[in-house]
């Protein structure tokens, strides 16, 4: 059976630390580690894991030990991502969840994670991506939050 490639943005590893997202951040990195789902980062959330605190670049760390699939920017993937910007999906503060859709969606992955409710994660917002992407000839991409990816959803399931 073909293993789901799951991009991840920075929040799911923010998320191992965060109270309320940690059972689900966790059970995703459990995931990969098992070899249930392949991770799939790249180079903005390299860019964005540099200034986090100690303990997200150490969990980025560990992530890059399970060989992580690593896709990088380029022009096709600034294209895409100024097709979001000006259909105005994101504001422009928050470009770079613009570039983890455009990343994703030029990667092909099977599902995208993030624990961004506001600029990601977001019933209208998914629709709007997707219609970009059906116009500049890309698959729909299939978007969530760990919580409904991973099988684990406890601290002791991690």
């Amino acid at each position: 059976m073909k293993v789901q490639r799951v991009y991840i943005d920075t929040s799911v590893i923010g998320g191992c630390f965060d109270e309320e997202f940690a059972p689900w951040s966790n059970g995703l990195m459990k995931d990969f580690r098992l070899g249930t789902f392949r991770p799939v980062v790249s180079d903005i959330v390299a860019a964005e894991v540099r200034p986090a605190p100690e303990r997200v670049r150490q969990k980025y760390a560990q992530l890059e030990q399970w060989g992580p699939e690593f896709v990088r920017l380029t022009e096709e993937v600034r294209v895409l991502a100024s097709a979001y910007m000006k259909r105005e999906i994101v504001p422009p503060k928050y470009s770079n969840d613009s570039l983890h859709i455009a990343l994703a969606t030029v990667a092909e992955v099977d599902i995208l994670t993030s624990w961004n409710f506001k600029h990601i994660v977001h019933f209208e917002k998914i629709r709007r991506f997707n219609a970009v992407n059906r116009e500049q000839g890309y698959k729909p991409i299939e978007i969530y939050s760990p919580r409904e990816v991973t099988s684990y959803g406890s601290e002791e399931d991690v």
